[in-house]
């Protein structure tokens, strides 16, 4: 049935006639009524000139991109207000109009869903990253109370990356790389695999375009060569399938560029390595005729071990499921073949916006099964994020779960991401059940709540009514909404709680020194609390118990204070490294200290202490901040290897880089990375990381470098002046 498209006011008449909003109103006569399409048209109309006079980078007309977004949409079958809140969605961004004034002209659902995509871009951000985290997490806690807020934006996305040729190149390579990193795992987290590879496939191309183009070679030349052997595969299938009239639609499914990029960099192979480049997908009438066909292709041919994945009894995390299985073709081809059902097809393709398709009521489509309790995951997170760069990071690591798959006692099942621990485990279930965890059986047996699950292992939580989540945990978590249930607690302790936590953990600190806090002058107390900005010892104790300073830095400073030494050049009462110190500790990249060098640490909140050399340019003036700075001093008895860079100018002979390895292996020391630049022609710069036992160790591995003929120079490396830590 041809729909009636109302007439529009003489200012937009003649910008209406070249524009494709007939074609979608076409599209749309084959899922809505009459009514339906004519308020997408209305929308249009307000959007039209909403964004007269608006023009894209590419010189089109701005309201070609709402009905290329519409479109995009209206391929999903979605309903015919997330179509008129494609068609508005940039309106409250880049025009004028107001929230008000669309629901006012519309509905409030519909401002809702328009609101919830549009950025943050009235307030004031310290950096675009703060602007776009922001922005993210505005659009992810609207997409919690209605989904239908992200799949307008992964589609608005679509055609921005469709359409980024216009772009600068560094901001086809900024926008690339956020879709990589954020729209296509969440395209991939809700299961909707036709823009998820469309998105990687763009991104790749604009973000690495010459590998984009190496590997897209490869493939398509791997592809002719084995034409006629997947030819041959393709029919004997078909003609098995024929005997035992099992009726099937077979296509054959060419792996993605990016996929094989990908695979190459997860698993460090070379291209020849990544063997399943081809598959088939079959498709069938019933679950029972999936594992019908798997015997059958597996009598065809011998599976390879190993690379059998049941994901209709487990489905993925995002939904989908289907039989994987790899056979060792003619010639030793290894074909990958995907058994599924229609259904499960549709729900591959299309995967929560499947659940408007085929609907009459739009308003019952809601997210079920494993993509539900994401959704409500997200909800948990912004109660224990905080800030937005937080919230995306959590969000982030939630985007990319490598997945195992975990049963309870009751033989459900949990998807968490790979290396999950128990606590993982318990917050996944409940957040009670995470918050009063103590310890758990896995398969039968006692386990402590750090440990690592494994695919298959059954799990049961032991609690206890009295427990609370402990600071520790925030080391070894995972997921998003453990974390985010764990910070939330422990920010929401009872002040006497964080109180008491606090001093119970100074008074430990205090006691490796002989001291306790009922000893120490109150003038002390009081100097170190105007020192540190705190009001007083309440909030000091607070600070440590939730981990925003450090009890041993704190008693440190005390003990020196209270001994009449100063704070910062007391010598007795340094930290000894030894390696390990039981509290977190890392060497800084920037300058990256060794054993004999003047150090000092920094104290960062959720890192630890960050170990620097003295003369290090990142210390700047924190040296004068009591609360930060840690006289440290390496112990006699140290004995590891540690990391330094050297720079060595060499002739640019034969051999040379050949004479240096040796010399260094010579002098016990280990190259672990290298890089080379040529500078005039005649004369190379290497910068080699090497390991070493100390300062005595590397001196005498330069002098051994000194005597090669062909080196002209040799220092170690401080990167302190180009970058921070």
């Amino acid at each position: 049935m041809a729909v009636a498209v109302p007439s529009i006011d003489s200012a937009t008449a003649a910008m209406a006639a070249d524009l494709p909003i007939g074609e979608l109103c076409t599209a749309l006569e084959a899922y809505l009524s009459a009514e339906q399409i004519e308020d997408v048209y209305a929308a249009y109309r307000f959007g039209a000139a909403a964004h007269e006079g608006q023009r894209r980078k590419s010189g089109e007309p701005y309201i070609h991109h709402p009905i290329a977004v519409a479109r995009i949409l209206a391929g999903m079958q979605m309903d015919h207000k997330c179509l008129m809140a494609a068609m508005l969605h940039d309106v409250i961004e880049d025009t004028p109009t107001a929230k008000d004034q669309l629901a006012a002209r519309f509905d409030q659902e519909i401002a809702d869903l328009v609101d919830g995509v549009s950025k943050l871009t009235k307030m004031d951000f310290r950096s675009r990253v703060d602007a776009q985290a922001a922005s993210f997490r505005k659009m992810m806690l609207a997409m919690t109370r209605d989904i239908r807020v992200i799949l307008i934006k992964l589609a608005d996305r679509l055609h921005n990356m469709r359409t980024i040729g216009a772009m600068s190149g560094e901001a086809r390579r900024r926008i690339s790389r956020e879709t990589l990193e954020i729209y296509a795992p969440i395209a991939n987290r809700l299961g909707i695999s036709r823009l998820r590879i469309e998105l990687e496939e763009l991104a790749f191309e604009h973000y690495w375009p010459w590998r984009y183009r190496v590997v897209t070679r490869a493939l398509q030349h791997a592809r002719g060569d084995c034409r006629a052997v997947l030819s041959r595969v393709e029919e004997a299938i078909r003609e098995r399938l024929s005997q035992e009239g099992i009726s099937a639609e077979m296509v054959g499914r060419q792996k993605h560029a990016y996929g094989v990029f990908r695979k190459m960099r997860e698993r460090k192979r070379r291209f020849c390595e990544v063997v399943d480049v081809y598959a088939f997908r079959i498709v069938v009438d019933r679950v029972d005729t999936c594992y019908r066909v798997l015997g059958l292709v597996h009598n065809l041919y011998k599976p390879l071990p190993g690379r059998f994945k049941d994901h209709i009894a487990i489905p993925k995390s995002n939904g989908y499921q289907s039989l994987h299985t790899v056979l060792a073709g003619p010639q030793g081809v290894p074909i990958e073949i995907q058994i599924r059902t229609l259904d499960m097809q549709r729900n591959a393709e299309s995967g929560i916006a499947a659940h408007w398709m085929y609907k009459s009521d739009p308003s019952e489509a809601s997210p079920r099964g494993l993509t539900a309790d994401w959704l409500e995951n997200l909800l948990d997170m912004p109660r224990g994020a905080g800030d937005s760069e937080e919230f995306l990071s959590q969000v982030k690591i939630d985007l990319f779960p490598d997945e195992v798959y975990v049963f309870t006692p009751k033989s459900e099942i949990l998807a968490l991401p790979k290396g999950a621990t128990v606590v993982d485990f318990a917050y996944a279930i409940h957040s009670d059940i995470g918050n009063t965890c103590v310890a758990a059986r896995i398969e039968r047996r006692l386990a402590a709540l750090s440990t690592v699950l494994r695919s298959g292992q059954t799990v049961e939580i032991i609690t206890a009514p009295g427990a609370k989540p402990h600071p520790t945990w925030l080391r070894f978590v995972v997921t998003g909404k453990a974390r985010a249930n764990i910070r939330a607690y422990l920010k929401n302790l009872e002040r006497h709680d964080a109180e008491d936590l606090g001093r119970r953990l100074l008074e430990a600190e205090l006691a490796n020194f002989d001291h306790d806090l009922d000893g120490l002058e109150p003038a002390v107390l009081a100097a170190y609390l105007t020192d540190a900005k705190l009001a007083n010892s309440a909030e000091l104790f607070s600070e440590i118990a939730l981990g925003n300073r450090l009890a041993a830095l704190v008693a440190r400073r005390l003990v020196a204070a209270s001994e009449g030494q100063d704070q910062r050049l007391d010598t007795e009462h340094r930290l000894a490294i030894k390696g390990t110190e039981g509290m977190p500790l890392t060497y800084a990249r920037c300058c990256r200290p060794i054993p004999g060098d003047a150090v000092a640490g920094l104290f960062h909140p959720g890192r630890g202490i960050v170990v620097h050399r003295r003369e290090c340019r990142n210390l700047g003036d924190f040296e004068h901040q009591g609360d930060r700075w840690l006289d440290l001093e390496w112990d006699d008895g140290v004995a590891m290897d540690f990391s330094t860079e050297i720079s060595i100018d060499m002739a640019n002979r034969p051999g040379s880089l050949a004479s240096v390895a040796a010399a260094l292996a010579e002098m016990g020391s280990n190259i672990e990375n290298i890089q080379s630049r040529e500078r005039d022609g005649h004369t190379t710069t290497l910068e080699l990381l090497v390991n070493v036992r100390g300062r005595q160790h590397l001196a005498r591995a330069l002098r051994r470098l000194r005597t090669i003929p062909t080196v002209t120079r040799i220092g170690r490396v401080n990167r302190s002046a180009v970058r921070r830590a």
